[in-house]
Formats: structure tokens, C-alpha cells, sequence
């Protein structure tokens, strides 16, 4: 089904967009006495109603620890949690819920497949392939793996659009290849990368690829299964879900080989003070009690991510990404910085003459919020010769309107008018 069919003529025809803003309280939020414009979704994704709703009924209802307990909080408490996994694995197309990780977030999960596989299978001289697109908390942990290890980070390079060089990361690829870590969808660019050609080609040298999807799960269908992913981690807080909880999946055959990442409550089988037995995956790898209420949560943002349809959504964003793209570009003197014709969500641009910090504060002004700054990618700002850039970024709630109105205060601060009047317009969505 092609994005033109799902759309209908106007763009917007088959997407409720009122309707589901709506279930977003606080876009109903004045700031600097204007109607909100949250065009920070990169950072984080806004939390409907129901999100809301089922962690309060959960600590109204079902509080309890799981996995222990003879009672029957204990054991509505564990069903949540467990039901939350399934709904992971599910989303993701794993095979089975078991091969779903619960941690903090995408950080977490990089680090526990670092302390894990990484500590495991990677040693002196190996290789351990990133892209020049990677997030620090997916460059960090893997140089304080080289630094224990003595293996080597090699660096996938990206044209001038800020799409990965393919035929650069086929010579990367050699048998001292271990692990390839990629960002799915570029958190400062939205540049998308072909994660099923990326993996197709790294398990031909036998090397095991971790897809960093913190930044593609509100905006792309993912499925590990059949791409034959061997990790994939996401926070939840950036589909809709609360902070503080995410997941990782690591294939059935790759998990049954790990060690625990942690020590504590909860992983054990049996413990004396000479040794420890652990349990099976995926509790091996939980210690001590997790953010249950969190993953609750997550469960219902998945739910309502899956009750959009996610054809819809990608119309939709598709639709709305093209339109911002169109409105920005006409504005004298910005840039858009990456411009890969597979990209999502993201615009990321300068306009000459002013500060990223200056334009910021200005949109914030007017009720807008976008982000100016490094956004945690250094490298791929300074393959472009930057140190910043702002950031409007777009989920499935925003509105052409809304982009109109950015577009219009990016064209008076272009004209250096200090008191221009910040009229916030009755949205009308088109």
C-alpha cells in the first residue's frame, strides 16, 4: 500500500488528528500565555490520557512487587507486568515475549548488551562497527568496552545528506567484525537507515547487530523477527509511554548465553554464601524490582499506538514531515541540515546570523518548543561543520497549522524584528 492511497487527497483525509489530540491533556497548555506547540518529540513524546489512567489504576488497584507473593495484588500486579512484556514483544514482532528485556531505557540497553555480549564475545583486535548518525549512549559504552578489551571502533561515514555511504560499510565489514550498532532513525537528522541491508550484510561475516530504535518506534513498523535482528532497544518515553522504562530484545539464542547484567533479588534461583544460581531469561537479566507501574504504562501507550494502525500514522507524518520541509525552505537564509530522502520526523536547521539558543528562546515565546542544541550527536553535527542546531521534531498529534505557525515566527526573527507581535492563531486542521 503506497503512502499516496493511505493519505487521500488532502493528506490528512483518513487520520483523525483533532480527535487525537484531544487525548493529549497537556496540549491544552499555556506557555508564555499561548496555546502549547510541542515540537520537542525527539526529546520526548507527550502521554495520552489512557497512559495516564492505567498507572493510576494501577497504584490504585494493583500495587504490589511481582514474581513473589501469595496474595492477590501480588498477582494482578505480576499479570500487568507480564501482560506489558508481551505487548513489547508483540510491537516489535519478536517471537516470543521472552526475548523482551525490560531496563530504563535505550541507554540501559546498549550498556547491558555491552557488559553482556560485548564482555563475552568481544577481545583484542576485534571490531565493533558504529555510524558517524550514532547517539553518545550509542558511542559511549562501546569505548569503554575498547578501552578494556583492546578492540577497535570503526566508523560508518554518510554522504552529504546524511545518508549512510553502503559501499563504505561493505568495506568496513571483515571477519574481525564482532558487532554492528546502528541508530535506526537519526535522533538529530531523521535520516532512516536500512536496517534489514545492514543486517543481512553483517551476519555474512558473522558479526551480530544491535539496532539503537529509540528514535523509530513512534514513527516506523519494526519487525526483529524477520529482519533476523539480534538486539533491539527502545525507551518508552519516546512512543507515548512514561520515562524511566523501555526494552530490549535480544534473540532467544544470544539471551540463553548471557550472563546477568546485574546481581540482586529477583534474577535468583538459589543463593547461599557460596555460590548463586540464577534463573532463566528474561528474569535472569532483571535484577531487584522493576519500574512496574512504568512498564504498566508502556503497555498502554503501545496499546494506543497499535489502535492508530500504523500505516496511518506513517501517512500522516510522511505527509507532515514534506509540508514543514516545504515551509521551512523558504525561509531566506535557513539551512536544512540532512536531507536524506528516507528520512522521518526530524528537521534540523541553522538560519544565518543568528544563535540556535537565540532562535529557541524566541519560538519559546510564542508557546513553541523545539530543541537547540547538540542533541547528544556530536559527531554527526560536526561532519557538518556544527556544534548545533534547532530541532523541530513532529509526532502524529502535530498539525500543519502548527507548522505555519513556527514557520511564520522563524520569518520574523529572520527579520531581526525584536517586538513583533506573537499572535497565536485558532489552529484549523488541514
Amino acid at each position: 500500500m503506497t503512502i499516496n492511497s493511505l493519505l487521500g487527497v488532502n493528506g490528512s483525509e483518513y487520520f483523525p488528528v483533532r480527535e487525537i489530540r484531544r487525548d493529549f491533556p497537556i496540549l491544552s497548555e499555556k506557555i508564555n500565555g499561548r496555546d502549547l506547540i510541542w515540537l520537542d518529540n525527539a526529546a520526548t513524546t507527550q502521554k495520552p490520557s489512557c497512559v495516564l489512567d492505567r498507572m493510576s489504576y494501577y497504584y490504585l488497584h494493583e500495587n504490589s512487587n511481582v514474581h513473589r507473593g501469595a496474595h492477590t495484588l501480588a498477582a494482578r500486579a505480576t499479570d500487568a507486568y507480564e501482560d506489558a512484556r508481551k505487548k513489547a514483544g508483540k510491537f516489535l514482532h519478536a517471537s516470543s515475549s521472552e526475548e523482551m528485556i525490560f531496563v530504563r531505557g535505550t541507554t540501559e540497553a546498549i550498556n547491558l548488551v555491552a557488559r553482556t555480549f560485548g564482555k563475552l564475545n568481544i577481545g583484542e583486535g576485534d571490531e565493533i562497527l558504529l555510524s558517524e548518525l550514532e547517539h553518545h549512549a550509542n558511542i559511549v559504552p562501546w569505548q569503554m568496552l575498547c578501552q578494556e578489551t583492546d578492540a577497535r571502533i570503526k566508523v560508518i561515514p554518510v554522504d552529504d545528506n546524511g545518508q549512510l555511504q553502503m559501499e563504505a560499510y561493505e568495506k568496513l565489514l571483515s571477519g574481525r567484525t564482532k558487532l554492528v550498532s546502528v541508530a535506526h532513525v537519526s535522533n538529530a537528522l531523521g535520516t532512516i537507515t536500512p536496517i534489514p541491508e545492514i543486517i543481512k550484510m553483517a551476519h555474512q561475516y558473522g558479526a551480530k547487530v544491535l539496532v539503537d530504535g529509540a528514535q523509530a518506534v513512534s514513527h516506523l513498523k519494526v519487525d526483529v523477527t524477520g529482519w533476523d535482528c539480534d538486539f533491539y532497544a527502545f525507551s518508552g518515553h519516546k512512543v507515548y509511554g512514561p520515562t524511566g522504562i523501555g526494552a530490549v530484545y535480544i534473540k532467544s539464542e544470544i539471551l540463553k548465553e548471557l550472563p546477568p547484567y546485574q546481581g540482586g533479588g529477583n534474577m535468583i534461583s538459589d543463593v547461599t554464601f557460596d555460590k548463586t544460581s540464577y534463573q532463566g531469561p528474561p528474569k535472569r537479566m532483571e535484577a531487584g524490582t522493576g519500574s512496574i507501574a512504568d512498564a504498566v504504562g508502556l503497555g498502554a501507550a503501545l496499546d494506543y499506538v497499535t489502535k492508530l494502525n500504523s500505516d496511518r500514522i506513517i501517512a500522516y507524518e510522511h505527509d507532515l514531515l514534506n509540508y514543514a520541509t516545504e515551509a521551512l525552505k523558504i525561509i531566506p537564509d535557513l539551512s536544512l541540515i540532512g536531507t536524506a530522502e528516507e528520512k522521518t520526523s526530524i528537521l534540523s536547521f541553522i538560519i544565518k546570523g543568528f544563535s540556535n539558543e537565540e532562535i529557541g528562546k524566541k519560538l519559546n515565546e510564542a508557546g513553541i518548543a523545539v530543541r537547540a542544541g547538540h542533541h547528544c550527536a556530536q559527531p554527526i553535527l560536526r561532519r557538518f561543520g556544527l556544534e548545533s542546531t534547532v530541532r523541530p521534531s513532529l509526532a502524529f498529534y502535530n498539525t500543519r497549522a502548527e507548522v505555519d505557525e513556527m514557520a511564520r515566527i522563524l520569518k520574523r526573527i529572520r527579520k531581526n524584528q525584536s517586538n513583533f507581535y506573537l499572535h497565536n492563531p485558532l489552529f484549523v486542521v488541514y
